[in-house]
């Protein structure tokens, strides 16, 4: 399918080093399958397409002061090598939309998307960033599509309840998979 053919934006939510590389207190298992979905997505999308990243802000407020006191190794400033996309994604990165948030749907990414589009999710982590994505963009009128095979959890059993979780949403949010979008299968 051409990437004219094929409706709304693609998110690509955090495919990030931090959640790639092994040794990582926040390695995601199955970040190179989720990684291989987003490949084959990328063509159909075209220009379509946002990265973002997640990056820890300069001084915790709020809740987010007992998860960094959780988790002291990622108060590192923007430019620090856990934060940048994966050397695959970051070549491919032309737009991209940073947050210190686990949800992603800022104003910045809601202006790409529009007042009534259709935002296709894909990335890391199924059961944070995603799932935190998804419910607020689906709460302010997009169109939501979740596929499943080009993201990733913390483990597969968290993975399958957020994909769960989020298909309880229909027909707000729906968990498709890359077949799915490829071939114009409306799920």
């Amino acid at each position: 399918m051409s990437a004219d053919a094929i409706r709304g934006r693609l998110a690509v939510i955090d495919m990030q080093r931090v959640f790639a590389e092994p040794d990582s207190p926040w390695a995601t298992p199955r970040f190179d399958e989720a990684a291989e979905g987003v490949r084959r997505l990328l063509p159909a999308f075209g220009e379509r397409v946002t990265f973002t990243r997640f990056l820890a802000p300069e001084k915790p407020a709020g809740a987010w002061r007992a998860y960094y006191d959780q988790w002291p190794f990622a108060l590192q400033p923007p430019r620090s090598r856990l934060w940048e996309l994966t050397d695959e994604f970051a070549a491919r990165a032309s737009d991209v939309v940073d947050a210190n948030t686990f949800g992603k749907w800022t104003s910045e990414l809601a202006e790409r998307v529009g007042s009534d589009g259709r935002l296709v999710l894909a990335g890391v982590s199924t059961d944070c960033c995603v799932l935190s994505t998804a419910l607020a963009a689906a709460d302010a009128g997009a169109e939501v599509v979740v596929v499943a095979d080009a993201c990733a959890g913390v483990d597969d059993d968290s993975h399958a309840k957020a994909l769960h979780v989020m298909d309880l949403y229909r027909p707000l949010i729906r968990v498709v998979t890359v077949d799915d979008i490829l071939t114009g299968d409306p799920s």
